[in-house]
């Protein structure tokens, strides 16, 4: 973890000298983003409304709360009420050839992001990628797309949205509760009675921690992450989840993720004993050389996130470990009810 991650999430001493140093840029980008927000709300800057309903899954703050799982299961779910889902990304590292950039099954991390490959591989659904998210879900309309999720884009105000989810890692929370640079958020806790949904993402959210969040007359959810099944990348080759670690007892581990110790904790929490793990920046471009501390006799696990960006020269030993999210019976029917009055 950064050092600036330890001071926004774990109140590391560093504070002391480095907020009085970030706290007037944090007032800087208040005072922006608040003049954005302000032009967007009277007018000033327009906003545009595309023909067909659109769903954002963003956040308040930076990266690793769980965001695309939660995009893979609206996908499905607006797939089960009959709908044709197309999503939208900005594609974060990639250097498209022209945009907006619709993803196909040839499209590479390079082109397109990591974000985008996994979701169109994984749910064979159109993606299309570029910063103008209106064009970008125009052109997913003119595909036959009948909705339109968003993944991320909750402050990009020049797209109207029909329905608004905002995803909260449960055990981190809001950090320190600071702006950036001196904390991790985007927008204050103001912004989560604004949302139509908060979804919580992991079980460290408690009933004290409630008590000091942000009231709202919208509703909570709680997800988790789920893991079933392991899947090699060299050659496809699925094994559910129990059967490896009765095989394989002791792996190594890398995560280039927002939050790549929630991964690590997984592992643990499925009883495998992690040999040698490694945390990358989110969204690292991985080659061969960040591999070399590694024994390849030992199974080497990464999210599905960092496999899409390792297939070119992964090895015989190396597997990913999807995750789903899971949601209880009643609150997949709360967003089944939402998603049926968006559209």
């Amino acid at each position: 973890m950064r050092l600036i991650e330890k001071v926004w999430f774990n109140n590391h001493p560093a504070k002391w000298l480095l907020l009085p140093m970030l706290l007037p840029l944090s007032a800087v980008f208040w005072l922006l983003s608040s003049l954005r927000r302000l032009s967007f709300k009277f007018g000033l800057s327009k906003s545009y409304n595309v023909s067909k309903p659109v769903i954002v899954v963003g956040n308040i703050g930076v990266g690793g709360n769980g965001k695309t799982p939660i995009v893979i299961y609206l996908v499905e779910l607006t797939r089960s009420l009959g709908l044709t889902p197309g999503v939208i990304s900005r594609g974060y590292g990639g250097q498209a050839p022209h945009y907006p950039y619709l993803v196909n099954n040839d499209s590479t991390t390079f082109a397109a992001g990591d974000e985008p490959i996994l979701i169109q591989q994984r749910c064979q659904v159109p993606v299309a990628v570029g910063s103008d998210r209106i064009a970008s879900a125009e052109l997913l309309i003119s595909q036959g797309c009948n909705i339109i999720i968003s993944d991320d884009g909750l402050q990009h105000y020049r797209l109207q949205r029909d329905l608004e989810l905002i995803i909260v890692d449960g055990k981190r929370l809001f950090g320190n509760g600071l702006l950036l640079p001196a904390g991790p958020l985007r927008e204050g806790q103001w912004r989560l009675p604004k949302s139509d949904l908060v979804i919580y993402n992991g079980q460290g959210f408690n009933d004290k921690e409630a008590k000091d969040t942000p009231k709202s007359s919208n509703l909570s959810l709680h997800m988790s992450l789920a893991a079933t099944e392991v899947c090699n990348l060299l050659t496809n080759e699925r094994i559910n989840l129990t059967d490896f670690i009765m095989i394989n007892s002791s792996v190594n581990a890398i995560a280039g993720i927002g939050a790549p110790q929630r991964f690590f904790d997984t592992l643990t929490v499925n009883k495998l004993k992690v040999i040698n793990q490694q945390s990358f920046v989110d969204h690292h471009s991985f080659t061969l050389a960040d591999f070399s501390a590694f024994d390849d006799n030992i199974p080497l696990l990464m999210t599905e996130k960092d496999a899409v960006k390792c297939r070119a020269f992964c090895k015989a030993n190396w597997w990913y470990l999807p995750v789903d999210a899971t949601f209880s019976q009643v609150e997949q029917q709360i967003l089944q009810d939402k998603i049926k009055a968006a559209s």
